[in-house]
């Protein structure tokens, strides 16, 4: 079963065609591929809303929740739970991370709806109403944040 030169060169010549088509179809779909990614327009809510998202994840700790794998929370005396490790700044539990996420969350829909409140000045009781409850919002956040989870920062002030 020996080919000639000919026929040797004629498969070396159709292999090479198809690796060439094949490395141009693959350049092409590449192309065209980057092209499709770059002609989507996200709305601008949506970019927002993953920001913020991310933000408050950021800050209430859940990197070091996946890194560290911390408990959940501890069993005081007479089966009291601490979802706070007691005067340790360098250590966190599950629980703090998941309440000051939610708290970040209050501060962060407290200021849109005082900002959002701006917008009915043509409706006074409602913009009236959306500022209350983003005011109310807000300073809730921030209170449980300062004074109840986080005691141990603020212990010298007492």
């Amino acid at each position: 079963m020996h080919i000639g030169k000919a026929e040797y060169f004629v498969q070396v010549k159709e292999m090479s065609r198809r690796a060439r088509r094949s490395a141009t179809s693959l350049s092409y779909n590449l192309q065209k591929a980057y092209r499709r990614i770059m002609a989507i327009k996200p709305s601008t809510f949506l970019l927002a809303t993953l920001a913020i998202a991310t933000s408050i994840f950021l800050l209430g700790g859940g990197i070091y929740d996946i890194i560290e794998q911390p408990a959940v929370a501890f069993v005081g005396a007479g089966g009291r739970i601490i979802p706070y490790y007691p005067q340790a700044l360098n250590e966190q539990l599950v629980a703090e991370s998941v309440a000051s996420m939610i708290l970040y969350s209050f501060v962060t829909m407290g200021l849109v709806l005082v900002y959002q409140s701006t917008k009915y000045a043509y409706n006074p009781r409602e913009a009236f109403t959306m500022l209350l409850l983003g005011l109310l919002l807000f300073l809730i956040g921030w209170v449980v944040i300062e004074f109840y989870l986080f005691p141990s920062t603020i212990a010298p002030l007492r």
